[in-house]
Protein backbone atom coordinates (compact mmCIF):
# COMPACT_ATOMS: atom_id res chain seq x y z
CA UNK A 1 0.00 0.00 0.00
CA UNK A 2 1.15 3.40 -0.65
CA UNK A 3 2.37 6.38 1.41
CA UNK A 4 -0.58 8.41 -0.35
CA UNK A 5 -3.20 5.14 -0.11
CA UNK A 6 -2.82 5.08 3.63
CA UNK A 7 -3.13 8.67 4.14
CA UNK A 8 -6.40 7.87 2.63
CA UNK A 9 -7.32 5.29 4.34
CA UNK A 10 -7.25 6.80 7.55
CA UNK A 11 -8.76 9.87 6.50
CA UNK A 12 -6.77 12.16 5.84
CA UNK A 13 -3.14 13.57 6.88
CA UNK A 14 -4.03 14.41 10.44
CA UNK A 15 -5.14 10.77 11.01
CA UNK A 16 -2.44 8.80 9.93
CA UNK A 17 1.10 8.26 11.84
CA UNK A 18 3.39 9.26 8.59
CA UNK A 19 2.04 12.51 8.86
CA UNK A 20 3.75 13.50 12.25
CA UNK A 21 7.22 13.42 11.63
CA UNK A 22 10.00 12.50 9.11
CA UNK A 23 9.97 8.37 8.64
CA UNK A 24 13.12 6.81 10.21
CA UNK A 25 15.27 6.79 6.86
CA UNK A 26 15.02 10.43 7.09
CA UNK A 27 17.41 12.06 10.22
CA UNK A 28 16.94 15.28 10.90
CA UNK A 29 20.10 16.91 11.00
CA UNK A 30 23.83 15.83 12.05
CA UNK A 31 25.38 16.82 15.01
CA UNK A 32 28.56 17.35 16.50
CA UNK A 33 29.01 16.30 18.94
CA UNK A 34 26.18 14.13 19.37
CA UNK A 35 23.60 14.67 22.35
CA UNK A 36 23.58 11.82 25.11
CA UNK A 37 20.18 10.33 25.65
CA UNK A 38 18.74 8.93 29.05
CA UNK A 39 15.77 7.06 29.15
CA UNK A 40 14.39 6.30 32.46
CA UNK A 41 11.56 3.19 31.84
CA UNK A 42 9.63 2.46 34.93
CA UNK A 43 7.11 -0.21 35.43
CA UNK A 44 3.18 0.15 35.98
CA UNK A 45 3.75 3.83 37.03
CA UNK A 46 0.47 5.05 35.74
CA UNK A 47 0.38 8.71 34.37
CA UNK A 48 -2.41 9.85 36.83
CA UNK A 49 0.43 9.12 39.46
CA UNK A 50 2.94 12.23 38.80
CA UNK A 51 2.64 15.85 39.94
CA UNK A 52 3.52 17.19 36.38
CA UNK A 53 -0.19 15.40 35.52
CA UNK A 54 -2.36 17.00 38.30
CA UNK A 55 -1.86 14.15 41.09
CA UNK A 56 -2.47 16.23 44.18
CA UNK A 57 -1.03 13.84 46.84
CA UNK A 58 1.99 12.31 45.22
CA UNK A 59 5.41 13.33 45.73
CA UNK A 60 7.77 12.93 42.49
CA UNK A 61 9.85 16.36 42.50
CA UNK A 62 12.14 15.35 40.04
CA UNK A 63 9.47 14.26 37.62
CA UNK A 64 8.40 17.61 37.80
CA UNK A 65 11.27 19.29 37.86
CA UNK A 66 12.32 17.05 33.96
CA UNK A 67 8.64 18.34 33.09
CA UNK A 68 9.50 21.98 34.24
CA UNK A 69 12.57 22.06 32.15
CA UNK A 70 11.21 20.20 28.90
CA UNK A 71 8.06 18.93 27.19
CA UNK A 72 5.02 17.16 29.21
CA UNK A 73 3.42 14.80 26.72
CA UNK A 74 -0.39 14.92 27.77
CA UNK A 75 -1.17 11.92 24.89
CA UNK A 76 1.27 9.55 25.41
CA UNK A 77 0.18 5.62 25.30
CA UNK A 78 1.57 2.44 25.40
CA UNK A 79 1.33 -0.14 22.46
CA UNK A 80 0.00 -2.66 24.70
CA UNK A 81 -1.17 -3.03 28.01
CA UNK A 82 0.98 -5.29 29.59
CA UNK A 83 5.00 -4.85 30.05
CA UNK A 84 7.05 -7.27 28.14
CA UNK A 85 5.26 -6.32 24.37
CA UNK A 86 5.17 -2.85 25.01
CA UNK A 87 8.76 -2.59 26.08
CA UNK A 88 9.85 -5.01 22.84
CA UNK A 89 8.07 -2.12 21.04
CA UNK A 90 10.26 0.37 22.66
CA UNK A 91 13.15 -1.35 21.93
CA UNK A 92 11.99 -2.28 18.04
CA UNK A 93 10.09 0.14 17.30
CA UNK A 94 7.27 -2.41 16.37
CA UNK A 95 3.61 -3.35 17.49
CA UNK A 96 3.41 -6.60 19.05
CA UNK A 97 2.07 -8.29 15.95
CA UNK A 98 5.59 -7.14 14.44
CA UNK A 99 8.01 -8.30 17.27
CA UNK A 100 5.68 -11.25 18.23
CA UNK A 101 6.07 -10.35 21.52
CA UNK A 102 2.04 -10.54 22.83
CA UNK A 103 2.31 -11.04 27.10
CA UNK A 104 4.21 -10.81 29.95
CA UNK A 105 7.30 -13.24 29.37
CA UNK A 106 7.87 -15.49 32.42
CA UNK A 107 11.26 -15.73 33.81
CA UNK A 108 11.71 -18.66 35.26
CA UNK A 109 11.35 -20.75 32.40
CA UNK A 110 9.75 -18.86 29.30
CA UNK A 111 12.15 -16.76 29.03
CA UNK A 112 14.78 -19.18 28.20
CA UNK A 113 12.45 -21.09 26.08
CA UNK A 114 13.00 -19.34 23.17
CA UNK A 115 14.84 -16.57 21.34
CA UNK A 116 12.75 -13.70 21.75
CA UNK A 117 13.02 -10.34 19.58
CA UNK A 118 15.68 -12.81 17.54
CA UNK A 119 16.33 -11.03 14.09
CA UNK A 120 14.99 -8.03 15.45
CA UNK A 121 17.26 -4.62 14.78
CA UNK A 122 17.42 -2.92 17.90
CA UNK A 123 17.63 0.39 19.14
CA UNK A 124 21.12 0.24 21.23
CA UNK A 125 22.01 -1.59 17.87
CA UNK A 126 21.43 1.05 15.73
CA UNK A 127 22.74 4.03 18.27
CA UNK A 128 26.00 1.89 19.13
CA UNK A 129 26.66 1.80 15.12
CA UNK A 130 25.89 5.72 15.30
CA UNK A 131 29.01 5.44 17.64
CA UNK A 132 26.68 5.89 20.77
CA UNK A 133 28.31 3.54 24.23
CA UNK A 134 25.12 1.89 25.24
CA UNK A 135 24.36 0.50 28.88
CA UNK A 136 20.99 -1.01 30.43
CA UNK A 137 20.34 -1.13 34.21
CA UNK A 138 17.27 -2.84 35.65
CA UNK A 139 14.03 -4.07 34.12
CA UNK A 140 14.36 -5.89 30.35
CA UNK A 141 11.69 -8.35 30.24
CA UNK A 142 11.84 -8.99 26.62
CA UNK A 143 13.61 -12.48 27.00
CA UNK A 144 16.51 -13.77 29.58
CA UNK A 145 17.75 -10.97 31.89
CA UNK A 146 20.84 -13.02 33.15
CA UNK A 147 22.21 -12.68 29.49
CA UNK A 148 23.62 -9.18 28.01
CA UNK A 149 21.74 -8.52 24.94
CA UNK A 150 23.01 -7.19 21.77
CA UNK A 151 23.45 -3.66 21.24
CA UNK A 152 24.43 -2.92 24.84
CA UNK A 153 28.36 -1.82 25.96
CA UNK A 154 26.93 -2.90 29.19
CA UNK A 155 24.51 -4.41 31.01
CA UNK A 156 23.20 -4.98 34.93
CA UNK A 157 19.85 -6.46 34.79
CA UNK A 158 18.06 -9.15 37.34
CA UNK A 159 19.72 -13.11 37.43
CA UNK A 160 16.30 -14.68 37.34
CA UNK A 161 13.42 -12.03 37.96
CA UNK A 162 12.60 -8.70 38.86
CA UNK A 163 11.20 -9.24 42.29
CA UNK A 164 12.17 -8.71 45.52
CA UNK A 165 11.86 -4.78 46.11
CA UNK A 166 13.54 -5.13 49.07
CA UNK A 167 15.50 -8.18 50.58
CA UNK A 168 18.01 -10.92 48.97
CA UNK A 169 18.89 -9.15 45.04
CA UNK A 170 20.15 -11.03 42.61
CA UNK A 171 21.84 -9.39 39.41
CA UNK A 172 23.24 -10.00 36.12
CA UNK A 173 26.69 -7.98 36.30
CA UNK A 174 27.43 -8.21 32.61
CA UNK A 175 26.10 -12.13 32.94
CA UNK A 176 28.05 -12.70 36.09
CA UNK A 177 26.33 -13.12 39.11
CA UNK A 178 26.18 -10.92 41.92
CA UNK A 179 24.22 -10.55 45.23
CA UNK A 180 23.37 -8.21 47.36
CA UNK A 181 20.83 -7.04 49.92
CA UNK A 182 18.70 -4.21 50.50
CA UNK A 183 16.09 -2.16 48.35
CA UNK A 184 16.36 -2.83 44.81
CA UNK A 185 15.72 0.80 43.33
CA UNK A 186 19.29 2.15 44.70
CA UNK A 187 21.40 -0.49 43.74
CA UNK A 188 20.19 0.71 40.17
CA UNK A 189 20.59 3.83 40.48
CA UNK A 190 24.31 3.09 41.86
CA UNK A 191 25.01 1.04 38.62
CA UNK A 192 24.05 3.77 36.49
CA UNK A 193 26.31 6.54 37.98
CA UNK A 194 28.97 3.67 37.49
CA UNK A 195 28.12 3.91 33.73
CA UNK A 196 27.93 7.41 33.78
CA UNK A 197 31.24 7.72 35.14
CA UNK A 198 33.41 4.65 33.51
CA UNK A 199 31.48 6.36 30.05
CA UNK A 200 31.84 9.65 30.48
CA UNK A 201 35.09 10.08 32.29
CA UNK A 202 36.56 13.49 31.72
CA UNK A 203 40.12 12.02 30.95
CA UNK A 204 38.77 9.43 28.15
CA UNK A 205 40.62 10.04 25.49
CA UNK A 206 37.55 8.16 23.21
CA UNK A 207 34.87 9.96 24.93
CA UNK A 208 31.70 9.09 23.14
CA UNK A 209 28.23 10.07 23.94
CA UNK A 210 25.80 7.19 25.76
CA UNK A 211 22.74 5.64 25.89
CA UNK A 212 21.57 4.56 29.29
CA UNK A 213 18.24 2.92 30.04
CA UNK A 214 17.46 2.58 33.62
CA UNK A 215 14.55 0.41 34.61
CA UNK A 216 12.88 0.50 37.69
CA UNK A 217 10.23 -1.37 38.97
CA UNK A 218 9.24 -0.33 42.45
CA UNK A 219 5.73 0.50 41.16
CA UNK A 220 5.11 -2.74 40.09
CA UNK A 221 3.09 -5.46 42.12
CA UNK A 222 3.30 -6.33 44.83
CA UNK A 223 2.44 -3.11 46.69
CA UNK A 224 4.74 -3.82 49.43
CA UNK A 225 8.11 -3.05 50.75
CA UNK A 226 8.60 0.11 50.37
CA UNK A 227 11.17 2.39 52.44
CA UNK A 228 8.71 2.72 55.82
CA UNK A 229 9.35 6.63 55.79
CA UNK A 230 7.94 7.08 52.56
CA UNK A 231 4.94 4.65 53.36
CA UNK A 232 4.11 6.67 56.49
CA UNK A 233 4.68 9.84 54.47
CA UNK A 234 0.93 8.54 53.08
CA UNK A 235 -0.66 7.64 56.35
CA UNK A 236 -2.67 11.39 56.20
CA UNK A 237 -3.53 11.01 52.41
CA UNK A 238 -6.74 11.10 50.74
CA UNK A 239 -6.54 9.60 47.38
CA UNK A 240 -8.95 11.65 46.17
CA UNK A 241 -7.22 11.58 42.81
CA UNK A 242 -8.48 7.86 42.61
CA UNK A 243 -12.14 7.86 41.85
CA UNK A 244 -14.26 5.29 43.95
CA UNK A 245 -15.94 2.49 41.72
CA UNK A 246 -16.99 -0.68 41.47
CA UNK A 247 -16.12 -3.02 38.42
CA UNK A 248 -18.75 -3.75 35.83
CA UNK A 249 -20.05 -6.54 34.70
CA UNK A 250 -19.92 -5.61 30.74
CA UNK A 251 -16.01 -6.06 30.99
CA UNK A 252 -16.33 -9.43 32.24
CA UNK A 253 -14.65 -11.08 34.91
CA UNK A 254 -12.19 -8.88 37.26
CA UNK A 255 -8.91 -11.18 38.12
CA UNK A 256 -7.43 -8.66 40.34
CA UNK A 257 -10.43 -7.00 41.59
CA UNK A 258 -10.23 -4.36 44.78
CA UNK A 259 -9.96 -5.86 47.83
CA UNK A 260 -13.03 -4.95 50.43
CA UNK A 261 -10.47 -4.97 53.20
CA UNK A 262 -10.43 -1.18 53.44
CA UNK A 263 -7.35 -1.33 55.32
CA UNK A 264 -5.79 -3.91 52.61
CA UNK A 265 -6.76 -1.45 50.31
CA UNK A 266 -5.67 1.54 51.55
CA UNK A 267 -1.95 0.14 52.58
CA UNK A 268 -1.82 -1.02 48.62
CA UNK A 269 -2.51 2.43 47.68
CA UNK A 270 0.02 3.99 50.54
CA UNK A 271 2.66 1.67 49.55
CA UNK A 272 2.55 2.38 45.39
CA UNK A 273 2.08 6.04 45.88
CA UNK A 274 5.71 5.75 48.42
CA UNK A 275 6.94 3.58 45.09
CA UNK A 276 6.77 6.38 42.47
CA UNK A 277 8.59 8.61 45.58
CA UNK A 278 11.01 6.34 45.75
CA UNK A 279 11.55 5.98 41.91
CA UNK A 280 11.38 10.00 42.08
CA UNK A 281 14.00 9.56 44.42
CA UNK A 282 16.55 7.73 42.38
CA UNK A 283 16.00 9.96 39.43
CA UNK A 284 17.19 12.67 41.13
CA UNK A 285 20.28 11.20 42.21
CA UNK A 286 21.17 10.33 38.76
CA UNK A 287 20.09 14.10 37.41
CA UNK A 288 22.42 15.48 40.34
CA UNK A 289 25.57 13.36 38.96
CA UNK A 290 24.89 14.60 35.33
CA UNK A 291 24.85 18.04 36.71
CA UNK A 292 28.27 16.74 38.54
CA UNK A 293 29.87 15.62 35.11
CA UNK A 294 28.49 18.53 33.19
CA UNK A 295 26.37 16.58 30.90
CA UNK A 296 23.12 17.82 31.63
CA UNK A 297 22.94 20.62 29.08
CA UNK A 298 24.14 17.64 26.33
CA UNK A 299 21.68 15.06 27.50
CA UNK A 300 18.39 14.45 26.20
CA UNK A 301 16.56 12.71 29.10
CA UNK A 302 13.07 11.03 29.36
CA UNK A 303 10.86 9.72 31.74
CA UNK A 304 8.08 7.20 30.74
CA UNK A 305 6.85 3.95 31.55
CA UNK A 306 5.90 1.08 30.08
CA UNK A 307 1.86 1.18 30.44
CA UNK A 308 -0.62 2.66 32.97
CA UNK A 309 -2.26 0.86 36.19
CA UNK A 310 -5.55 0.83 37.76
CA UNK A 311 -5.61 1.21 41.57
CA UNK A 312 -9.18 1.00 42.12
CA UNK A 313 -10.31 2.76 39.16
CA UNK A 314 -12.98 1.15 37.09
CA UNK A 315 -13.12 -1.65 40.51
CA UNK A 316 -9.68 -3.23 40.17
CA UNK A 317 -6.14 -3.33 40.59
CA UNK A 318 -2.91 -3.39 37.72
CA UNK A 319 -3.54 -2.93 34.11
CA UNK A 320 -4.56 -4.79 31.07
CA UNK A 321 -4.59 -8.28 32.59
CA UNK A 322 -6.29 -7.26 35.66
CA UNK A 323 -9.97 -8.44 33.71
CA UNK A 324 -10.88 -11.28 31.71
CA UNK A 325 -10.82 -10.39 29.01
CA UNK A 326 -8.31 -8.03 28.63
CA UNK A 327 -9.12 -4.10 29.18
CA UNK A 328 -8.19 -1.18 27.43
CA UNK A 329 -9.06 0.95 29.93
CA UNK A 330 -7.56 5.08 29.87
CA UNK A 331 -5.70 3.89 33.24
CA UNK A 332 -4.01 1.29 31.42
CA UNK A 333 -3.13 2.30 27.90
CA UNK A 334 -2.17 5.79 29.17
CA UNK A 335 1.82 6.72 30.09
CA UNK A 336 3.80 9.54 31.93
CA UNK A 337 6.09 10.73 29.42
CA UNK A 338 8.29 13.85 29.73
CA UNK A 339 11.35 14.87 27.71
CA UNK A 340 13.98 17.40 28.70
CA UNK A 341 17.27 18.45 26.76
CA UNK A 342 18.31 21.58 28.49
CA UNK A 343 19.79 24.70 27.02
CA UNK A 344 16.93 25.75 25.55
CA UNK A 345 17.29 22.56 22.35
CA UNK A 346 13.77 21.97 22.98
CA UNK A 347 11.14 23.78 24.47
CA UNK A 348 10.61 24.11 28.31
CA UNK A 349 7.85 23.99 30.95
CA UNK A 350 5.30 23.41 27.94
CA UNK A 351 2.31 20.47 27.04
CA UNK A 352 2.14 18.74 23.44
CA UNK A 353 -0.86 16.99 23.01
CA UNK A 354 -0.07 14.81 20.42
CA UNK A 355 -0.76 11.15 19.97
CA UNK A 356 2.31 9.71 21.05
CA UNK A 357 3.70 5.93 21.83
CA UNK A 358 6.53 3.59 22.07
CA UNK A 359 7.31 3.71 18.35
CA UNK A 360 7.50 7.20 18.08
CA UNK A 361 9.89 7.43 20.70
CA UNK A 362 12.11 5.20 19.08
CA UNK A 363 11.98 7.43 15.81
CA UNK A 364 12.68 10.12 18.19
CA UNK A 365 15.67 8.98 19.96
CA UNK A 366 16.85 7.75 16.80
CA UNK A 367 16.80 11.60 14.93
CA UNK A 368 18.15 13.20 17.93
CA UNK A 369 21.23 10.66 17.80
CA UNK A 370 21.71 11.53 13.97
CA UNK A 371 21.16 7.57 13.65
CA UNK A 372 18.57 6.52 11.49
CA UNK A 373 19.00 3.46 9.79
CA UNK A 374 18.93 3.25 5.87
CA UNK A 375 16.80 2.18 3.90
CA UNK A 376 16.94 -1.32 3.83
CA UNK A 377 17.07 -1.85 7.28
CA UNK A 378 14.55 1.41 8.01
CA UNK A 379 12.21 -1.32 5.43
CA UNK A 380 13.10 -4.35 7.51
CA UNK A 381 11.85 -2.61 10.71
CA UNK A 382 8.66 -1.15 9.11
CA UNK A 383 7.92 1.19 12.43
CA UNK A 384 4.51 2.90 12.23
CA UNK A 385 6.49 5.35 14.60
CA UNK A 386 7.81 8.76 13.83
CA UNK A 387 10.11 10.95 15.22
CA UNK A 388 8.83 13.74 17.61
CA UNK A 389 11.77 15.87 17.68
CA UNK A 390 10.80 18.91 15.30
CA UNK A 391 7.05 19.16 17.20
CA UNK A 392 9.42 19.62 20.25
CA UNK A 393 11.81 22.25 19.09
CA UNK A 394 8.51 23.92 17.52
CA UNK A 395 5.07 23.70 19.52
CA UNK A 396 3.53 26.23 17.15
CA UNK A 397 2.46 23.31 15.34
CA UNK A 398 -0.80 22.06 15.79
CA UNK A 399 -0.72 18.78 17.67
CA UNK A 400 -0.20 15.56 15.70
CA UNK A 401 -3.75 13.82 15.98
CA UNK A 402 -3.51 10.26 14.51
CA UNK A 403 -5.66 7.23 15.98
CA UNK A 404 -4.16 5.48 19.33
CA UNK A 405 -3.88 2.08 18.23
CA UNK A 406 -2.90 -1.02 20.87
CA UNK A 407 -3.27 -4.63 20.81
CA UNK A 408 -3.01 -7.36 23.70
CA UNK A 409 -2.80 -10.68 22.41
CA UNK A 410 -5.98 -11.17 20.10
CA UNK A 411 -8.00 -7.62 21.23
CA UNK A 412 -7.13 -4.80 19.16
CA UNK A 413 -8.05 -1.27 20.10
CA UNK A 414 -8.14 2.36 18.33
CA UNK A 415 -9.12 5.51 19.87
CA UNK A 416 -10.59 8.09 17.30
CA UNK A 417 -11.06 11.77 19.41
CA UNK A 418 -13.51 10.72 21.41
CA UNK A 419 -14.85 7.13 20.45
CA UNK A 420 -13.22 3.61 22.00
CA UNK A 421 -13.45 0.55 19.76
CA UNK A 422 -11.94 -2.82 20.72
CA UNK A 423 -12.45 -5.90 18.40
CA UNK A 424 -12.28 -9.03 20.14
CA UNK A 425 -10.91 -11.99 18.22
CA UNK A 426 -11.33 -15.99 18.62
CA UNK A 427 -8.75 -18.15 20.40
CA UNK A 428 -9.25 -21.51 20.79
CA UNK A 429 -12.48 -21.10 20.03
CA UNK A 430 -13.70 -18.41 22.24
CA UNK A 431 -14.25 -15.29 21.92
CA UNK A 432 -15.82 -12.30 23.71
CA UNK A 433 -18.39 -9.21 22.81
CA UNK A 434 -16.94 -6.54 21.08
CA UNK A 435 -16.66 -3.06 23.03
CA UNK A 436 -17.51 0.62 21.50
CA UNK A 437 -17.18 3.97 23.88
CA UNK A 438 -18.42 7.02 23.90
CA UNK A 439 -15.48 8.77 25.52
CA UNK A 440 -17.09 12.31 25.83
CA UNK A 441 -20.56 11.25 27.17
CA UNK A 442 -19.04 8.19 28.86
CA UNK A 443 -15.39 8.79 30.40
CA UNK A 444 -15.52 6.14 32.95
CA UNK A 445 -16.50 3.38 30.04
CA UNK A 446 -19.11 2.10 31.95
CA UNK A 447 -22.13 1.70 28.63
CA UNK A 448 -20.75 -0.92 25.95
CA UNK A 449 -22.34 0.89 22.63
CA UNK A 450 -20.93 -1.33 20.03
CA UNK A 451 -24.72 -2.63 19.18
CA UNK A 452 -26.08 0.50 19.43
CA UNK A 453 -27.63 1.35 15.76
CA UNK A 454 -26.42 5.13 15.68
CA UNK A 455 -22.53 4.12 16.01
CA UNK A 456 -23.02 1.71 13.35
CA UNK A 457 -20.83 4.11 11.30
CA UNK A 458 -17.96 4.90 13.58
CA UNK A 459 -17.58 1.27 14.20
CA UNK A 460 -17.34 0.31 10.46
CA UNK A 461 -15.05 3.36 10.05
CA UNK A 462 -12.82 2.36 13.09
CA UNK A 463 -12.75 -1.02 11.79
CA UNK A 464 -11.42 -0.20 8.42
CA UNK A 465 -8.55 1.89 9.50
CA UNK A 466 -7.71 -0.73 12.53
CA UNK A 467 -7.71 -3.43 9.39
CA UNK A 468 -6.01 -1.29 7.32
CA UNK A 469 -3.20 -0.36 9.90
CA UNK A 470 -2.30 -4.00 10.88
CA UNK A 471 -2.60 -4.93 6.91
CA UNK A 472 1.29 -2.60 7.06
CA UNK A 473 2.10 -3.30 10.62
CA UNK A 474 1.66 -6.83 11.34
CA UNK A 475 3.64 -9.84 10.03
CA UNK A 476 1.05 -12.90 10.05
CA UNK A 477 3.18 -15.65 11.71
CA UNK A 478 3.44 -12.92 14.51
CA UNK A 479 -0.35 -11.49 14.52
CA UNK A 480 -2.06 -11.32 17.55
CA UNK A 481 -5.13 -13.10 15.83
CA UNK A 482 -2.69 -16.43 15.50
CA UNK A 483 -1.42 -16.91 18.59
CA UNK A 484 -2.10 -21.09 18.77
CA UNK A 485 0.91 -21.14 16.66
CA UNK A 486 3.35 -18.84 18.04
CA UNK A 487 5.70 -19.51 21.89
CA UNK A 488 4.11 -19.49 24.83
CA UNK A 489 5.00 -16.14 26.96
CA UNK A 490 2.87 -17.19 30.23
CA UNK A 491 0.48 -19.31 31.02
CA UNK A 492 -1.30 -16.79 32.73
CA UNK A 493 -2.29 -15.38 29.32
CA UNK A 494 -6.23 -14.02 29.59
CA UNK A 495 -6.83 -15.64 26.05
CA UNK A 496 -5.55 -18.81 27.69
CA UNK A 497 -7.59 -18.47 31.20
CA UNK A 498 -10.69 -17.91 28.78
CA UNK A 499 -10.41 -21.04 27.87
CA UNK A 500 -11.42 -22.28 31.47
CA UNK A 501 -14.66 -20.92 31.23
CA UNK A 502 -17.31 -20.37 28.07
CA UNK A 503 -17.86 -16.27 27.02
CA UNK A 504 -20.09 -15.26 25.36
CA UNK A 505 -19.99 -15.17 21.49
CA UNK A 506 -19.88 -13.20 18.86
CA UNK A 507 -18.14 -13.33 15.46
CA UNK A 508 -15.80 -10.64 14.69
CA UNK A 509 -16.85 -8.14 12.00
Amino acid sequence: MQRRDLLLAFGGVSAMPVSSGRPLAEPFFKRTPRPNILVFFSDDHARWLQQAYGNSEVRTPNMQRLAQRGVRMTNAFTTSPVCSPSRASFFTGRMPSQHGIHDWIEEKRQAYAYPWLEGEILLPELLKKAGYRTGLVGKWHCGAERIPHRGFDHWYSYWVSQYPHTGVQNFSDNGRHVQVEGCQAPFLTEQAIRFLRSEQGLFRSDRKPFFLFVGYTDTHSPHSDMPPELVESYAGASFIDIPKEQFSAIHGVAERPVDRNSGTEREKRMQYYAAATAIDREVGRILDELDHLGEADNTFIVYTSDHGLNAGHHGIWEKGNATRPQNFFEESIRVPCTISWPAGKILANRSDHSIFNHCDLFATLLDVAGAAPDAAAAAAINSPGRSHLAALQDLTAPPAQKPVICEYGNARMILCNQYKLILRYPYGGKVFPHEFYDLALDPRETRNMFTRPQHTPHVLQMTQMMNRFFDRYSIPARSGLNLESQPLATTESPWLLALKKSPQTQPPP
